[in-house]
């Protein structure tokens, strides 16, 4: 039992020192989300926040890593030091920030419902009331749908990725999905398994904040030198147009303002 406490401790010791080192930055990163993060056909990752999060490794002169990881398990995985930022597309709400602190802002985009094209279905209690909507777990639309729709009768189904959701919307087992608009657009209505769907109702709003302010980065609440170095390279980036040079190669509109 001592042998194997001394050595956990002392790989607690190494993984500390692994991520101070400033060599290597490791993002968290659920790669089933474009067009923010996927991966490309040879396995490659893909997307605006892969791009991003590159950029900010160039101008930390450290080398880029990227774990995959379940978005629902990002938090837990980033506490427990498996790598030092997610960067996944990831809100800051009220809630996460009571267990993380996070960067400045990346973008924001809204959350809106998808549902069969012709369908009457409305992103309100009454008008889900029987149906069932698919989200993915540990996502604010999932907070959104389990606080305000379940509760009224609403099948709020969670799904490990957005790729799953798709599926089974497509697939008829679900009514409607509830995601992040940018992406439902991107990576999925654009796309030829969602030829038959179509965002139904507005962006939609929640005064109490579960959907958040944009997403950033989401860090540990002692990396305070790390946040600051990315917190620079972030505006850096805004100013001298580097920024927009990513941000034109994903969408023809500003994301960052949302």
């Amino acid at each position: 039992m001592k042998k194997l406490a001394l050595s956990l401790a002392i790989l607690a010791i190494a993984t500390s020192a692994f991520a101070k080192d400033g060599s290597t930055m490791r993002f968290g990163v659920d790669a089933s989300y474009p067009p923010f993060e996927s991966k490309s056909t040879d396995g490659k990752l893909v997307g605006f926040d892969i791009d991003l999060g590159n950029e900010i490794c160039k101008r930390l002169s450290a080398k880029c890593v990227w774990v995959e990881n379940e978005f629902d398990g990002m938090i837990p995985a980033l506490k427990a030091r498996k790598f030092d930022g997610v960067l996944s597309s990831m809100s800051m709400t009220p809630q996460r920030e009571a267990q993380i602190a996070f960067s400045t802002k990346l973008f924001h985009t809204p959350t809106r419902l998808v549902s069969k094209k012709g369908s009457s279905l409305q992103p309100t209690a009454d008008s889900l009331k029987g149906k069932s909507v698919g989200v993915e777990q540990g996502t604010i639309q999932e907070t959104y749908a389990k606080l305000y729709w379940a509760p009224k009768g609403v099948q709020v189904v969670p799904y490990q990725n957005q790729d799953q959701v798709y599926a089974d919307l497509t697939s008829g087992r679900l009514d409607a999905a509830l995601q992040d608009a940018v992406q439902a657009e991107q990576g999925f209505l654009k796309t030829p398994r969602g030829a038959g769907f179509q965002f139904t109702g507005g962006d939609i709003d929640d005064p109490k904040g579960t959907l958040g302010a944009g997403a950033a980065i989401g860090l540990r609440k002692e990396d305070t030198e790390l946040k600051a170095k990315i917190d620079k390279a972030i505006a850096d980036m805004i100013k001298d147009g580097t920024y927009k040079k990513i941000e034109s190669k994903y969408f023809d509109f500003d994301v960052y303002g949302g």
